[in-house]
């Protein structure tokens, strides 16, 4: 049966309009102007949805994920059945994970491995990255044969030596090779080895506890790394993407490489929009919940301000999770004796949408820059678009109805993802999702899931939109 969206106001990347979104099976087939008679004809033998008060947006693209990620001793808490249902009751209909390979493993051995952990169970519809953690011949190869079956963006690390992390060369010589290709690289921008200097120093100290986490984790030591990326990046004439900025620092790189030019990107995350080390991160053992890489800023610099600012100025392009999220027992408690080893990671996947509207409320952003950072940018960004991230004719119909007006609390006893504490516990919200659509069909409605597992499909994707 079609269904017709009736009297709601649908906002897209460049404006908010009064109009009807007609939908036949899982595919948006118009977008009509209320009223007209090509929009009262297709009320006949449509179902209708009265989206009367509420905001009729495309549905959410988080192109930054780790559903079961490997770290240390465990792996993150939610799987692709739990994690990809909480996205969907935050109004995310598509998340982009990653496929991982560690030193010592080959690339399309890790990728098979993921597509199995994800394969038949997804609640929304999901396409994998790829982590390059051993960088060689046959790592290249792989490469290129991943961008023809539509793997077309792959992430290296800076940090976390001996497990992740490339040497300047390896990078060089990735970022040829997607040159080529066509790819994006995706960079993981801190110092590794200069932080685990710091972090053996603090620890020899006595210094054990979460808060030592941020205090090694410099910005200065992002700020170079990502300097290092830009300037490796135009030696090898590759687009890249700086993942998780946190630090005013590193967006400052940010800032001079795109006004000078060069195809670089980079996205936030909400936890460095509003969380930071005094109130959050510096809470005795408590803390280690808000342990993640890279790590909350303090609040006495300026980063919140000049993150919200790159957002309006773009040169923060994007808002992704990270998503990694950990039990705080027999899980974070691994690093109770040494911040070192506690799992790196919050989880978010369920509170983006939310979190970046209030950025709304306050006077953040706008209501077009919402939708444009948290789906139309992302889904240009990694070759998604315009199946993702927009209503037009010939889009999958995966719309969120929006409601402006309702205000809630989020909470560890409210939340869906597979955790037994909230970063975000108190944090109160204006505005709440009131219906989600994945393709068509309707999966969250009347604050209740009626989705389905193995609902979501595996999106093979194109090369990014915003490469020159």
């Amino acid at each position: 049966m079609k269904k017709l969206i009736k009297n709601g106001t649908v906002i897209s990347s460049t404006g908010a309009d009064a109009a009807d979104v007609l939908i036949d099976g899982e595919t948006i087939v118009a977008v009509l102007q209320p009223g007209s008679d090509v929009a009262l004809s297709a009320e006949s033998g449509a179902e209708i949805i009265d989206a009367t008060g509420l905001y009729v947006i495309p549905g959410g693209v988080d192109g930054h994920t780790h559903m079961e990620l490997p770290f240390g001793a465990t792996v993150a808490s939610d799987d692709f059945e739990n994690g990809t249902r909480a996205a969907a009751w935050g109004g995310t209909t598509t998340i982009v994970d990653f496929a991982v390979q560690s030193v010592g493993q080959g690339v399309r051995d890790t990728h098979e491995e993921w597509q199995a952990k994800a394969a038949g169970k997804c609640a929304i519809d999901y396409g994998l990255h790829q982590i390059l953690g051993d960088v060689n011949e046959q790592s290249l190869k792989d490469m290129d044969a991943l961008v023809h079956e539509g793997v077309t963006s792959f992430k290296l690390f800076m940090a976390y030596p001996g497990v992740f992390l490339s040497d300047d060369g390896q990078i060089l010589r990735a970022m040829q090779q997607a040159a080529g290709n066509g790819a994006l690289i995706m960079m993981h921008a801190e110092n590794g080895l200069a932080i685990d200097v710091l972090a053996e120093q603090a620890f020899e100290r006595g210094e054990t506890d979460p808060v030592n986490h941020g205090y090694v984790r410099r910005p200065e030591l992002e700020s170079e790394a990502t300097h290092r990326a830009i300037q490796l990046a135009k030696v090898g004439a590759a687009p890249l993407y700086i993942v998780h900025l946190s630090a005013s620092e590193a967006l400052e790189q940010v800032a001079i490489a795109r006004n000078n030019g060069a195809n670089v990107f980079a996205e936030t995350c909400p936890q460095y929009l509003y969380l930071n080390v005094e109130d959050h991160l510096d809470q005795g053992f408590d803390g280690a919940g808000y342990v993640c890489s890279t790590p909350l800023r303090t609040k006495h610099a300026h980063h919140h301000e000049d993150l919200w600012k790159g957002l309006r100025t773009n040169d923060l392009s994007v808002v992704a999770t990270d998503h990694c999220p950990f039990c705080m027992k027999d899980q974070k408690e691994l690093g109770r004796d040494d911040f070192r080893a506690i799992p790196n990671g919050i989880g978010g996947v369920e509170h983006r949408m939310d979190l970046l509207y209030q950025g709304v409320v306050n006077g953040e952003i706008s209501l077009p820059r919402w939708v444009e950072l948290c789906s139309t940018t992302p889904a240009r960004m990694f070759g998604l678009y315009p199946r993702k991230g927009t209503i037009q004719p010939g889009a999958d119909a995966d719309i969120v109805l929006y409601d402006p007006k309702r205000t809630w609390t989020i909470s560890v006893d409210n939340h869906h993802m597979n955790m037994d504490y909230s970063a975000w516990e108190g944090f109160e919200i204006n505005g709440h999702v009131h219906t989600v659509m994945s393709r068509g069909r309707v999966i969250i409605e009347n604050d209740s899931y009626t989705g389905s597992t193995g609902h979501g499909q595996y999106l093979p994707r194109g090369l990014s939109d915003y490469l020159i």
